[in-house]
């Protein structure tokens, strides 16, 4: 039986494409009034998004306008970059949006950190996390649609290496720490901006014009689709099946319910990083 569900939307309008997400996820259910909602974008380095390495400023403004509508009056765009992320600010237009709507843009590299313990960690027992992301009772998670030249595939999950410092203590066991951190941060909303994703690498990558957005509610799940629509089985991608044994989320594909368009239909086989062809 299909109990959870993603969706797939495809289109050539940001804002209609993430109503339309939005929509078929459910998601005014999923937000009150009184949230104070942390928008989580991939702002990992100063590069536009049409390189397919950083979150699309339309797509985060359109949900910025959902959350509005909501009734929300707290609302905070922050990401911690690898680099300058206030630079990243300014490269990806974000900072002209957060002005416009009058919330906090917060650079989360800055922020007070409190450190966490993790209850049964398969390898990290605590992390430092930056006080905004904890102080968030909605997190919504902005990912891009890209290949990872350790992880096999950044999306969902590990974009929450963003809410952390010092990343570097990832790198070391990656799968594991990766599925332990996805079990303390749990985003209410997941939303994979695939307008132009990344193959090859996350940085350094080659663009791919793919002109959709994958959402879901399911972190694990929502990673799964969206590496199956780069054409990487799920299963190849070990986190997935960590966090799916730790409770997370469901990795199986059988499991998941699609809404919008059909996988096949916008599959796209991405050149993976040379370690993993």
């Amino acid at each position: 039986m299909r109990t959870v569900k993603v969706a797939i939307v495809k289109g050539q309008s940001p804002k209609a494409m993430v109503r339309r997400s939005l929509d078929l996820i459910g998601a005014n259910e999923l937000i009150a009034s009184d949230d104070r909602v942390l928008i989580k974008p991939n702002y990992i380095c100063a590069k536009h998004p049409s390189t397919g390495v950083t979150t699309d400023s339309r797509v985060v403004e359109a949900l910025i306008e959902f959350v509005e509508e909501c009734g929300c009056k707290e609302i905070t765009v922050g990401d911690g970059g690898s680099g300058d992320t206030d630079r990243v600010f300014d490269v990806v237009g974000i900072r002209e949006v957060a002005a416009r709507h009058g919330i906090r843009l917060v650079d989360l590299n800055d922020d007070e950190r409190v450190e966490v313990p993790i209850p049964n960690a398969l390898a990290l027992p605590s992390v430092s996390v930056a006080k905004t992301v904890l102080e968030s009772t909605c997190i919504i998670n902005v990912p891009k649609l890209k290949v990872h030249h350790m992880s096999l595939v950044t999306l969902c999950i590990k974009n929450l290496m963003g809410a952390i410092l010092p990343k570097s203590i990832i790198h070391s066991q990656l799968n594991e720490r990766l599925a332990d951190l996805a079990s303390l941060i749990t985003p209410r909303i997941n939303l994979v901006e695939g307008i132009i994703g990344s193959e090859l690498e996350e940085v350094e990558g080659k663009p791919v014009r793919m002109d959709l957005l994958i959402s879901g509610r399911d972190i694990v799940a929502t990673d799964a689709v969206g590496s199956a629509v780069m054409g990487v089985d799920p299963k190849r991608v070990r986190y997935l099946s960590l966090a799916e044994k730790k409770g997370v989320g469901t990795g199986d594909l059988s499991k998941i319910e699609i809404l919008g368009e059909p996988i096949e239909k916008v599959k796209r086989r991405f050149s993976l990083p040379e370690a993993f062809e």
